[in-house]
C-alpha cells in the first residue's frame, strides 16, 4: 500500500467533506477550540504536523479515524468479534457507548494568551525533536543566568522550618509591613497593613480583582499593547476589556484623547502598565497626571501594574500613579519576580490606597476570594522583608556597563539597522516592541511570520497580536539572553529579513 504523508491524508479527507481551511478554524471554535488560520495552513501544506490532541480534533471535525489521519494505519477490529449467536453482554453494550465529550467553558473562548500560544507550541515540538531553539519570548531570568541574591536564598532556607503552614489570607505580617513601607517610599497615600495582600505572583492578583470588580457588561480599559493576562482575566469574569492605544510616535506613552473617547456609562475602571510590557516605556509624571483627571472626571477606579519599577534606566525616574491620585480608589501591584530575578518562587502583592470609602464592597470581595484560596506562598513571603530592605543587585544589571542596560543598547541598534526594523529605545524591564514594514515584506499575519521565523532560523518571539495590538506589524523580543545568543539571533534575523516576503 502506498504509504501517504500527514498533509496528504488531510487534504484528502478536507476534499471528502467538501471542507476548506477556514471551515476547520469555524468548526474548531464551535467545540469550543481555538485553530489558527496560519496553523492549519502548515499543516496543510505539509509543514508542521499537529500534536496529538490537534490531530484528534480534526479528525472529528472531518469525521475520520484519528489513527488513520495521524500515522496511515487504520484501527485494528477486535480479534474476537462478536457473532450473531453470541449476543452483546452488559458490559460490552456499556462499553460501546460512546462517553459525552466534556468541552472547555465557553467563558475561555475569547481568551487570549500567545506569549505561551501556537507559536511556543511548535517551537516546543521542534525541540522534542532535537532541534535548537533560540527563546526570545519569555521574560524569565532564570534561565538567561540571571541568579537570586544569595542573601534571599539564605533567609528562604533558614525561616522554611517556620512556614510550613497557613499565613493570614493577606500574608505574612513581616512582608506586609516591607511592603507598606515601600509603599510609603513610593509615596502613596493612605496605605494601611489591612490594605495590603500577596499573591502567587501578581498574576493571581489581577485575577481575583477581575472577579471581584466585574459583572457581565462592564467595562474596563486597558492599554494596547498591553500585558495579555489583563485581557484574559477582565474577560474570564466577564467583562469587557476596551484597548486605549499607545502612541509608538510619543515613545508609547498613552493617547490621552483615545482614552476618553473609549469612556462609556459601563466604564468602571482603567489599567495602567508601567513600566510597560511590552514596549519598555515609562510614563511621565504629567501623562499620570492627566490619566488622573480623566479617572476623576468620570470616576473611574485605577489599576496600576508595576511589576519593573525597579527596571528603570538612563535616569528615568518610575512615579507610582496611585502618588498621584490621593481621592481616588487605586490598586498598585508589585512584586520580587523581575526585580529579584525570583520568577520561579511566586510572589507578588497589591496596595489598595486613596479612597479606601468607595470600594468598601470591592474590599469585601477581596476579603472573600483571599479567604477562599486560604493564602499564599508563605516561603515566598519570607523573603520579601529581606529583599525589599537590603541590597538591590538589580541596580547593577540597568546601570551603564551593566548586562541588562548593556544587551538592551545592542539589541536596540541591531534592530534599527535592518531594513524594514524600526524599535523605540525601552526605558525600562526586559522587552523591545520592533515595527515591521508590512509592506516590504507582505506581512498579512504576524503568527504566520512568527512561524516562518521559528521554521527558518529557530528564532521564537511573541507576535504583536499577542499582546491585544490589532496590526500585524509588530512582535515582542525579550533581551535576557546572553551577548552571544543575542548577536547570534540579531544576524539570523537581518539574514531571514533580507529575502523574506510572506506567501
Amino acid at each position: 500500500m502506498e504509504q501517504t504523508v500527514f498533509s496528504e491524508r488531510l487534504r484528502q479527507a478536507m476534499a471528502e467533506k467538501g471542507l476548506k481551511q477556514a471551515d476547520l478554524v469555524q468548526a474548531a471554535a464551535t467545540r469550543g477550540r481555538k485553530l489558527g488560520k496560519s496553523q492549519v495552513s502548515q499543516y496543510v501544506s505539509g509543514k508542521v504536523e499537529p500534536r496529538p490532541g490537534v490531530c484528534s480534533l480534526l479528525a472529528d471535525i472531518l469525521g475520520v479515524d484519528a489513527r488513520w489521519l495521524a500515522t496511515g494505519e487504520r484501527a485494528r477490529a477486535s480479534a474476537r468479534p462478536e457473532t450473531a449467536s453470541q449476543p452483546a453482554s452488559a458490559t460490552t453494550r456499556q462499553r460501546s457507548t460512546s462517553m459525552r465529550e466534556f468541552k472547555k467553558s465557553a467563558k475561555l473562548d475569547n481568551v487570549l494568551y500567545d506569549v505561551r500560544g501556537p507559536v511556543a507550541d511548535e517551537a516546543a515540538r521542534m525541540e522534542d525533536e532535537g532541534v535548537r531553539i533560540l527563546k526570545l519570548n519569555i521574560g524569565n531570568p532564570a534561565p538567561f543566568g540571571f541568579r537570586t541574591p544569595d542573601e534571599v536564598v539564605h533567609d528562604m532556607r533558614q525561616q522554611l522550618p517556620e512556614c510550613e503552614g497557613y499565613s493570614d489570607s493577606r500574608g505574612l505580617f513581616s512582608a506586609r509591613k516591607a511592603i507598606m513601607q515601600y509603599a510609603q517610599l513610593k509615596h502613596l497615600p493612605n496605605v494601611s497593613m489591612d490594605g495590603i495582600y500577596t499573591g502567587n505572583g501578581v498574576s493571581e492578583l489581577i485575577q481575583l480583582c477581575m472577579n471581584v470588580l466585574l459583572n457581565t457588561g462592564d467595562e474596563i480599559l486597558i492599554p494596547s499593547p498591553d500585558y495579555p493576562l489583563w485581557t484574559a482575566c477582565a474577560t474570564l469574569a466577564g467583562g469587557t476589556a476596551v484597548h486605549y492605544l499607545c502612541d509608538e510616535q510619543a515613545e508609547w506613552t498613552p493617547d490621552l484623547a483615545d482614552i476618553e473617547s473609549k469612556v462609556t456609562s459601563n466604564t468602571k475602571a482603567i489599567v495602567i502598565i508601567n513600566p510597560n510590557n511590552p514596549t519598555g516605556a515609562v510614563y511621565p509624571r504629567e501623562v499620570l497626571e492627566q490619566i488622573v483627571e480623566i479617572a476623576r472626571r468620570h470616576q473611574l477606579m485605577i489599576f496600576s501594574d508595576e511589576i519593573y519599577d525597579r527596571l528603570c534606566m538612563d535616569g528615568h525616574e518610575h512615579v507610582s500613579i496611585a502618588a498621584l491620585a490621593p481621592d481616588l480608589p487605586c490598586v498598585t501591584f508589585s512584586g520580587l519576580s523581575k526585580s529579584h530575578m525570583v520568577a520561579g518562587y511566586r510572589i507578588g502583592w497589591m496596595v489598595l490606597s486613596g479612597n479606601k470609602r468607595c470600594m468598601s464592597d470591592f474590599i469585601y470581595g477581596v476579603n472573600m476570594l483571599s479567604n477562599m484560596r486560604l493564602c499564599s506562598n508563605v516561603p515566598a513571603q519570607s523573603i520579601v522583608q529581606t529583599a525589599l530592605g537590603g541590597y538591590q543587585s538589580v541596580e547593577r544589571y540597568v546601570e551603564p556597563g551593566g548586562r541588562i542596560y548593556e544587551q538592551r543598547n545592542f539589541v536596540y541598534e541591531a534592530l534599527n539597522a535592518i531594513d524594514g526594523i524600526t524599535a523605540v529605545k525601552p526605558k525600562a524591564a526586559f522587552y523591545i516592541f520592533p515595527k515591521i514594514d508590512v509592506k516590504k515584506f507582505n506581512i498579512t499575519d504576524d503568527e504566520q511570520f512568527a512561524l516562518d521565523l521559528l521554521h527558518e532560523k529557530h528564532i521564537l518571539v511573541t507576535r504583536g497580536g499577542g499582546f491585544n495590538w490589532s496590526e500585524p506589524d509588530h512582535f515582542r523580543i525579550v533581551y535576557l539572553p546572553r551577548m552571544e545568543v543575542l548577536r547570534e539571533c540579531m544576524e539570523d534575523l537581518a539574514d531571514f529579513l533580507e529575502h523574506y516576503r510572506q506567501r
